[in-house]
């Protein structure tokens, strides 16, 4: 006999829509979608990202707590600057994500019954 235990399906399937959430939650944000893009140059210092969006620091952040978390955007610490860059798993990761919520099933019907 083969046993399922339903309430552990239905708590791996709501965590991977939350993190589906959490991944394109940095991307639903203008300041975000500048950070990103200037990122797409290379790394970045925190002061330099905050003098290009001409934010606060606790403006920057909360921005890059959010797409740290996304794991969209990585950092490391040298001495007492951060910097920042685009993570290419996290950003692949967003891709793939992407185009699988948008692929239409085998079983795609354009009609109801």
């Amino acid at each position: 006999m083969i046993y399922i235990d339903i309430h552990r399906c239905e708590r791996m399937i709501l965590m991977d829509y939350q993190n589906t959430a959490k991944l394109f939650k940095a991307f639903c944000d203008e300041n975000r979608l500048r950070i990103i893009d200037l990122l797409k140059d290379g790394e970045k210092c925190a002061c330099t990202l905050q003098d290009e969006l001409t934010i606060v620091q606790s403006t920057l952040s909360h921005h890059m707590k959010i797409l740290i978390e996304s794991k969209v955007v990585e950092s490391r610490k040298d001495k007492k600057w951060t910097y920042y860059s685009l993570s290419d798993s996290g950003s692949e990761l967003a891709k793939n994500t992407l185009s699988e919520i948008l692929t239409k099933s085998e079983n795609y019907s354009s009609f109801c019954i």
